[in-house]
């Protein structure tokens, strides 16, 4: 079923979706704003019930509903964005999109790391053994996004790439990459275990949700990792290449500067200083919910 409504827009769920929204209004709560996360389980008359409690509505989005990875997945919100009295997303074209489809306030933020979720080992001496890696990826393998091509270029190039993802094994590459994949997707203190572990933490984005940014950029230097990742316009802005992360425009460029990383003796430096830049950016789940949270309630004043 996750399937069959992730495909059709969550439509077959909206009477109950309704139903329950119903029973919560009926019960007299009253809250002071009501925030909506992502958004794709809440069609037009889920929002028309939101807006008898009488205060403000936020829908906070870091996926792509305007883009064209999900297909369908985000008809169901895309009809009722209009209703919504502040949405904040994390990509400028999402938000351009959305003031076109009649959005009445929309925010642009960064993502963001969380404060406690993403708090590195104290100790590392603490961190697994089969946490540690020369070079890690710890995400989904996707149709259309080459990220196993891209990791299948580092490996020729004798680097140890350690993987850790959903998927994969549908990889034409598969066999090629299965000595280096690691399992599952990573959640909790093995996540952290992942990114502290390695010397180097790779962060590939995603063209079909037209990433700049993505959470990792955030989560890697919080965790006390290495951030390695492609060299766009929004990564430069958040950190000083070379000193504070690096950045590549091409697997080649990638693979030659991780091996340099690891020949060399920055690694460390650069983590600090990675950390250091992260918290300062004041980039975390607090810091962001705050933000969106002022600008929502003056904004309903």
């Amino acid at each position: 079923m996750r399937a069959i409504n992730f495909r059709t827009g969550y439509r077959l769920v909206q009477p109950s979706v309704q139903s329950k929204l119903k029973q919560i209004l009926q019960s007299g709560l009253k809250p002071n704003v009501i925030w909506v996360d992502n958004g794709e389980f809440f069609g037009r008359k889920c929002l028309q019930i939101l807006k008898q409690f009488n205060c403000p509505i936020i829908l906070y989005s870091i996926d792509d509903p305007t883009g064209k990875r999900d297909g369908h997945r985000f008809d169901s919100l895309l009809d009722a964005v209009n209703l919504y009295d502040v949405i904040a997303v994390v990509r400028t074209k999402t938000a351009e999109d959305f003031e076109a489809l009649g959005a009445k306030k929309v925010i642009r933020v960064m993502m963001c790391y969380d404060e406690i979720a993403h708090a590195p080992y104290l100790n590392e001496a603490e961190i697994p053994a089969k946490f540690k890696s020369e070079v890690a990826f710890i995400g989904t393998w996707m149709r259309n996004e080459n990220r196993d091509e891209f990791i299948k270029v580092l490996i020729d190039a004798g680097i140890s790439v350690s993987i850790w993802g959903d998927r994969w094994t549908k990889s034409k590459y598969f066999s090629e990459i299965k000595p280096y994949y690691r399992g599952a997707n990573l959640g909790g203190k093995d996540y952290i275990a992942a990114i502290q572990g390695a010397k180097i933490c790779l962060g590939l984005l995603s063209k079909g949700n037209r990433d700049l940014h993505t959470t990792r950029s955030m989560e890697v230097p919080y965790a006390g990792g290495l951030l390695c990742a492609e060299r766009t316009s929004e990564h430069l802005a958040l950190y000083d290449d070379g000193r504070e992360a690096v950045f590549w425009n091409d697997a080649a460029e990638c693979a030659a500067l991780c091996k340099k990383l690891l020949a060399g003796d920055n690694i460390e430096i650069i983590k600090k200083a990675g950390m250091k830049k992260v918290r300062a950016l004041k980039l975390g789940n607090e810091d962001i919910c705050k933000l969106i949270l002022e600008k929502g309630l003056s904004t309903s004043a």
